[in-house]
């Protein structure tokens, strides 16, 4: 562990003390503010000596709960977005052990702006401090203070990638010194040589297919030298990344979990989903009225598109979507037929532009005026919020397909069926439907197995800009 870090971690636990105790101040003051006074009156009275007693008391309090909530934790580098994001739960859960505080006592706090009003300056303060302390550091990493220095051992991919990636990104906070193909006898002997002439802080381990015999012995020398050793993941480590280990009889017993929305994670998205779906159909119905009557009088048929989609586990479900094609050529469960089915596989034929599984016919013949229009700003996907109310789909998620298409999955595609599939994903908002089948796989499998709330905001933030790019009709 660099010194650098432990200076910078002890550091954050008496600034986010001085920003828990700024915000309570801040909005003392801001509710004793003249404007705010105009709008609501102070008609108690609260001394702040008193106050600031109560105050100190709570921030004390609320560093616990930070400390619980690992952001305290000494480790390498780390993704600011998410510290910010433990932050605000840690602010969150602080702030809901004051409201039970004061329940349990049965007293009225005299001000619930000053309540609230510290809840949120606390997480922009203590944001900003946080940002601030990474912003040092990766100052301090320019001026090469702080920075790993790391041996790479391997003659793999994944070994240019990560001397790829430490050369690019200064903010990375690691340099490669060496890197060896291979750890035999005279590559011991030349890494022991280096360690004479440079700082060495850590050895990794970069090429899964090692032997085990190389392995034990870069792991002896870098344990004999007092290294921090580190591995990249083999083939079955990259399943394993998601665990939990229980105890049967004695022997522990490691299950493999296939993503982190499992349990409560599960829950929580349902929570999310339910949330999110019934405000956007509030906000978007008055749009969702007008071009359901503008499908209605642009060709005959139903306003509504009913398309059978592969969902969770394989099980199928009907897709609900803005029709944008003439009735007679639909193929949909509940339209299709023969002819429509005919020439649809022609169009395939002649005017696929995808690979794989999936297909996508340019400049499609069969959609209407209209349909080209709801198609391009994806205005035809609003009805699948009641496929997320019904629970079919998530608003966040991997793309549904149809039966066909998953019948000619590989065995590594079935992985999107992992989990519901969404009106939005990872793989949406990084191309549309300009990605290869294989690319929308990769970038939606690292989205399963690395599920978070934040990721799926994330998400949710960027789709609007995937939406206005420039795109043609499908």
């Amino acid at each position: 562990m660099k010194k650098s870090e432990l200076y910078f971690s002890f550091l954050l636990v008496p600034l986010d003390f001085l920003m828990i105790v700024l915000a309570g101040v801040s909005a003392y003051y801001l509710r004793y503010a003249e404007f705010v006074q105009g709008v609501r009156p102070v008609i108690f009275n609260l001394p702040f000596d008193n106050y600031l007693k109560a105050l100190l008391v709570i921030a004390l309090l609320w560093l616990a709960v930070f400390s619980l909530s690992g952001l305290y934790s000494i480790r390498g580098p780390k993704r600011l977005a998410r510290e910010i994001y433990k932050v605000i739960l840690a602010c969150s859960t602080g702030f809901m052990l004051i409201v039970i505080l004061i329940f349990i006592r049965r007293e009225l706090f005299d001000s619930r702006f000053i309540i609230l009003a510290g809840w949120l300056l606390a997480i922009i303060y203590i944001s900003i401090a946080r940002a601030f302390i990474r912003y040092l550091q990766r100052i301090l990493f320019k001026k090469d203070i702080g920075v790993h220095k790391v041996v790479l051992v391997g003659d793999s991919k994944t070994t240019d990638t990560l001397i790829y990636e430490f050369s690019t990104n200064k903010n990375s906070g690691y340099e490669v010194v060496k890197r060896l193909r291979n750890f035999d006898g005279n590559d011991s002997q030349e890494l022991e040589e280096l360690l004479k002439a440079k700082e060495v802080d850590e050895i990794i381990q970069s090429d899964p297919n090692l032997s085990k015999a190389e392995i034990l012995r870069l792991y002896d020398f870098a344990d004999e030298h007092h290294l921090i050793f580190k591995y990249a993941a083999d083939l079955l480590g990259t399943k394993v990344l998601q665990t939990e280990v229980n105890e049967i009889a004695g022997i522990p017993i490691v299950e493999v979990k296939k993503t982190p929305l499992e349990g409560w994670g599960r829950i929580t998205k349902r929570i999310v989903d339910v949330i999110l779906a019934f405000s956007f159909i509030i906000i978007f119905s008055p749009i969702m009225l007008l071009f359901a009557l503008l499908v209605k009088i642009d060709s005959r048929g139903p306003v509504f598109y009913k398309n059978l989609r592969i969902g969770k586990d394989g099980k199928s479900f009907k897709l609900y979507k803005f029709r944008s094609m003439l009735i007679q050529y639909c193929t949909g469960d509940e339209y299709a037929n023969e002819i429509a089915q005919e020439y649809e596989k022609e169009l395939i034929k002649k005017q696929n532009t995808k690979n794989g599984p999936v297909y996508k016919i340019a400049n499609d013949p069969r959609v209407t005026k209209v349909g080209k229009f709801v198609r391009r700003w994806s205005i035809d996907e609003l009805p699948q919020l009641f496929n997320v109310l019904g629970g079919s789909m998530s608003v966040v998620g991997p793309r549904p397909h149809q039966p066909r298409e998953v019948a000619k999955y590989e065995l590594h595609h079935k992985k999107l069926l992992t989990i519901k599939p969404g009106m939005t994903g990872m793989a949406q908002i990084s191309g549309r439907s300009d990605l290869t089948f294989e690319e929308e796989v990769k970038i939606d499998t690292y989205y399963i197995e690395n599920w978070s709330l934040l990721l799926d905001f994330s998400i949710l933030l960027r789709t609007p800009a995937g939406i206005l790019r420039s795109r043609k009709a499908e």
